[in-house]
């Protein structure tokens, strides 16, 4: 069986502001993130850095905040994050009559992923979930999930 195409882009990077939250007219959330990816090389012996910044737009479930609700309650500025999403170009025309496109990272339905890698502040492990919806693993109905994870407390063994 052939695959027709694939449209998944990964990112692994830090906010660079806090979330911007929304709220369309039907009542579904919408959180625009701005999120950091940095790439370090050595030129002639000098250190080289060039960040890239990705427009990352999370979207809340019909009947419930989703994706959304999640990065609102726990992102802030600086927070790192893994993404899983697809690439869109939207396109509208300015003041002037110009037409203007951007591309944008989108997280919305089956498919869509947001792991949380920082630590808790204050703890070196997230809390405890009081509900899945709270904090942990949690999967709106739109089919997304985001995940809470503690990058720092990970062990640089195998365990078998």
């Amino acid at each position: 069986m052939a695959m027709s195409s694939i449209n998944k882009a990964i990112v692994l990077g830090n906010l660079g502001q806090d979330p911007d939250v929304r709220t369309t007219q039907n009542g579904t959330k919408v959180v625009t993130l701005s999120v950091a990816t940095s790439e370090r090389w050595k030129s002639n012996g000098e250190q080289k850095e060039r960040t890239e910044w990705h427009r990352v737009i999370v979207w809340g479930g019909k009947d419930s905040d989703g994706l959304a609700g999640v990065a609102e309650k726990y992102l802030r500025k600086g927070s790192k994050v893994y993404i899983e999403g697809k690439i869109q170009t939207r396109k509208w025309t300015d003041q002037n009559g110009t037409d203007r496109y951007t591309t944008e990272i989108v997280l919305n339905g089956f498919g869509a992923n947001l792991v949380l890698l920082d630590r808790q502040e204050g703890s070196s492990r997230p809390p405890s979930p009081d509900s899945p919806d709270d904090y942990g693993t949690s999967r709106s109905r739109s089919g997304g999930s985001a995940n809470v994870a503690d990058a720092g407390g990970m062990d640089d063994e195998i365990p078998f």
